[in-house]
C-alpha cells in the first residue's frame, strides 16, 4: 500500500471515532467519508464529524469503495454484524479492515478476511469519554492480525505520532483487563475517594479539587519511580493502629471498606510495607 491510504471511518460519530477521524485529518490523511448507520440523526451526528475531518458523511455503504482501509469504531458487539452487513457491499480484496475493540480479536472480522481484505485489531490504550477530546500523540496501540493489516496500521500509527506494539490473539483479553484496571477502575476509586471526603466533611466537588495535587504527585512519582518507591502512608510504614483506624471510619462509608481492604491486600503482595504479618492478620479480621 504506497502512499497513506484513504481512510474510511464506520462509526465515527462515537467517541473514537471522532478523536480518530479528525486525528487522521490532521496528520495528512483523506478520510474518504463517516458512515453513519442510518439516516437522521445518526447521519447528523456523522456529518458534524465529517466536516471536522474534511469528509463527507453517508448511510451508503458503497461509499466505503473508495476507501483503501475501512476502520470499525463501532461498539463490540456491532463489530461482527456490521462486517457481515457489509460483506457484499463492496469489493474488499485488497483492502484493509481494523476494528479497535480492545477485548476482541481480528477474527470478528473473519467475514471480510474471506472477501480478500487484510484484517487487523489496532486498540488505542486511551479513555475516550464525551467531552473529552484527548491527541493520539504517544498514546500506545495494541496491533493484532494479518500481516499486511498490522503494517499498514503500524504506518498509520506512527503518523498519528502513537506508538504501536503487537500482542497475540490468546493475549486480547488480558491485555483489555489491563486497560480496565489502569482507567474505568481507576475512576471507580476516585469516586469511592469522593465519598470517604464525604465522612470528613468534604464534598464530592470540593474533594475533586483538594485531591489532584497529591494525585498528580502520585502519578509523577510512579511514572519516574516505579510503584515500589512511589508507595507511602500508613501501610508502608506498618503503621497497624491507624490501618485500624481507617478500617473503623470505614463501617459508616457503604462500600468504601470492602475497596480499602482489596487495595491494602494487593499493597501487601506487590509493594513494600512493615509489620506485613500484623497488617495481615487485621485485614483478615476486620
Amino acid at each position: 500500500m504506497k502512499g497513506r491510504p484513504r481512510v474510511a471511518i464506520l462509526g465515527g460519530a462515537g467517541n473514537l471515532g471522532t478523536v480518530l477521524a479528525i486525528s487522521l485529518h490532521r496528520a495528512g490523511y483523506t478520510v474518504a467519508t463517516v458512515l453513519a448507520k442510518s439516516r437522521g440523526a445518526s447521519l447528523r451526528r456523522a456529518a458534524t464529524v465529517a466536516r471536522q475531518a474534511g469528509a463527507q458523511a453517508s448511510s451508503d455503504p458503497s461509499v466505503l469503495g473508495s476507501a483503501s482501509v475501512v476502520w470499525f469504531c463501532v461498539p463490540d458487539a456491532a463489530i461482527a454484524p456490521a462486517a457481515l452487513a457489509l460483506a457484499k457491499s463492496i469489493r474488499w480484496r485488497g483492502k484493509v479492515a481494523l476494528h479497535s475493540s480492545g477485548a476482541l480479536t481480528s477474527d470478528e472480522l473473519s467475514i471480510l478476511q474471506k472477501q480478500g481484505a487484510a484484517v487487523a485489531s489496532v486498540h488505542p490504550l486511551m479513555t475516550f469519554v464525551r467531552g473529552s477530546r484527548p491527541p493520539l500523540v504517544d498514546v500506545p496501540f495494541a496491533l493484532e492480525g494479518d500481516h499486511k493489516a498490522v503494517r499498514a496500521a503500524r504506518a498509520i500509527v506512527r503518523d498519528l505520532k502513537g506508538h504501536s506494539f503487537t500482542i497475540r490473539k490468546t493475549q486480547k483479553e488480558a491485555y483489555h483487563t489491563w486497560g480496565m484496571f489502569a482507567s474505568p477502575l481507576l475512576t471507580a476509586l476516585l469516586a469511592a475517594t469522593e465519598r470517604v471526603a464525604g465522612a470528613a466533611g468534604v464534598s464530592r466537588k470540593a474533594a475533586r479539587q483538594r485531591m489532584l495535587p497529591i494525585l498528580t504527585q502520585t502519578l509523577a512519582n510512579y511514572s519516574r519511580l516505579g510503584a515500589p518507591r512511589a508507595f507511602s502512608g500508613s501501610i508502608a510504614r506498618g503503621d497497624v493502629a491507624t490501618v485500624e483506624k481507617h478500617l473503623k471510619v470505614l463501617q459508616k462509608v457503604s462500600g468504601a471498606r470492602e475497596v480499602y481492604v482489596a487495595l491494602a491486600r494487593t499493597a501487601l503482595c506487590d509493594l513494600p510495607a512493615k509489620n506485613r504479618a500484623a497488617l495481615e492478620k487485621i485485614l483478615r479480621t476486620k
